[in-house]
């Protein structure tokens, strides 16, 4: 996918919503272990890599979500972060999701000329149940981010988050259930809890997917696949567009990316009712759905 970078794959489980990971899932299924961690070779400088024109591949204005296949803050990681860093503060104009389950980590693993943050970061935690949410969300909003937001995925507790976003630091929450081997149910209530949270604050809502198993009106829904799942979330209506998050980004000399300058997402007709499409950095247009079909997300 266009907008994930890996610069290191593996990770060790953290808390409950590690349980059923889909990494560990999918690495099994290539006869791999999980749980070991190394730096990637080809995939370290994706964001530095450029095309046959000159030109970056990763266009000024796209969000990259970084180590979806790992946790950025990871102790393992420790000796390659530095230089992952880097590439981050050279490439200013693009945004670079960040999300953890370790943000006690965080503050001694800072780059020195961090300041109050840098704008092209957006920093998340992950709060898959209101142990989790209390645990991690005090200590993201401690730190010295300009953007920071709550994953609730694998959604398998209700939680309720309204003291956090009354602080008016997180800009955004997305939610998605539970996939592969052994998913838990996510529980359409909590959904619904959370999103009037967010519209309470003005605050942006995602529902990504239902999971695997879903439960509406006290019935357990199996939903197989996640193009349905995602779809069912869209049509459920849930996701809340909120207030407008403004990434201030600049080019390598300190001036800013204009808006005309910037990434547009690129959709296709499907696209309008996949849940993940509010919060979506598009399609790369790569030419494999016709090649292939349309498969899975």
């Amino acid at each position: 996918m266009h907008d994930i970078w890996n610069p290191w794959h593996g990770c060790i489980k953290k808390s409950e919503g590690c349980d059923n990971c889909y990494m560990y899932f999918l690495d099994k299924m290539r006869d791999m272990d999980g749980s070991k961690i190394y730096r990637t070779k080809a995939g370290f400088d994706y964001p530095l890599q450029t095309d046959r024109h000159g030109s970056y591949k990763i266009k000024s204005g796209e969000t990259i979500r970084v180590c979806m296949t790992s946790d950025f803050f990871l102790a393992e990681a420790d000796e390659w972060r530095d230089d992952a860093w880097d590439i981050m503060r050279q490439r200013s104009d693009v945004v670079f999701f960040l999300l953890t389950k370790r943000p006690e980590r965080v503050a001694e693993h800072l780059p020195r000329d961090w300041g109050d943050g840098w704008e092209n970061i957006f920093f998340n935690v992950t709060a898959e149940n209101q142990r989790r949410a209390d645990e991690r969300i005090p200590i993201l909003l401690s730190l010295p981010f300009k953007h920071k937001g709550v994953m609730c995925a694998p959604f398998i507790g209700q939680v309720s988050m309204r003291k956090y976003l009354e602080s008016g630091q997180i800009e955004q929450v997305l939610c998605d259930g539970e996939n592969y081997d052994g998913a838990r149910p996510c529980n359409f209530d909590w959904v619904k809890l959370l999103r009037q949270e967010c519209v309470d604050n003005n605050v942006k809502f995602t529902f990504c997917g239902t999971g695997r198993r879903f439960i509406k009106d006290g019935k357990l829904y199996k939903i197989e696949g996640n193009s349905v799942q995602s779809n069912q979330a869209h049509r459920s209506g849930m996701s809340f567009a909120g207030k407008p998050i403004e990434f201030k980004l600049v080019d390598r000399w300190g001036l800013p990316i204009a808006d005309e300058e910037r990434y547009v997402p690129f959709f296709r007709e499907r696209c309008e009712t996949c849940g993940m499409r509010q919060s979506c950095n598009g399609c790369g247009n790569c030419g494999k759905c016709e090649t292939y079909g349309d498969g899975e997300r």
